[in-house]
């Protein structure tokens, strides 16, 4: 039988995600329909997929349109690719079953939010690039 360790260490919380994420969801679905009925509570997972959809499509075409704005002006892209890396996972989030998801989702869409996600991505990243452990992999050049 085959034994796998998650490298270093580090990454137990992926595996825990992978227990705990779908626990929290499927308790918050029972509760929502004990609360507000089975099909109310399958109409409001509905909705919020639908709502999802539009949210990431509206915030974005936002997201493109000041990456292309700053992409003209000679200028990196770094805050509109991060806006856009929070709006893939937000909308990703709230298009999946479930209430937990769906309030994390929707501060990830919400730019009032995102503002906390964005500034927590650039520490790790600064974070990352200072110690050294994050590296560019790639092909062997033009």
């Amino acid at each position: 039988m085959a034994t796998y360790r998650l490298r270093g260490g580090k990454g137990w919380w992926i595996a825990a995600a992978f227990i705990v994420v779908p626990a929290l969801e499927i308790w918050s679905i029972i509760t929502m329909g004990g609360w507000i009925g089975g099909v109310a509570t399958f109409l409001l997972m509905v909705a919020s997929g639908i709502v999802g959809g539009y949210l990431m499509r509206q915030e974005g075409r936002k997201a493109w349109t000041e990456a292309q704005r700053q992409m003209e002006a000679g200028q990196m892209p770094g805050r509109a690719l991060l806006d856009g890396l929070c709006i893939v996972a937000g909308g990703i989030l709230l298009i999946s079953p479930g209430f937990v998801t769906d309030l994390i989702g929707i501060t990830l869409l919400l730019p009032l939010t995102r503002r906390f996600y964005r500034s927590v991505m650039l520490a790790w990243l600064e974070k990352k690039m200072r110690g050294g452990s994050f590296m560019m992999r790639g092909g062997r050049g033009l």
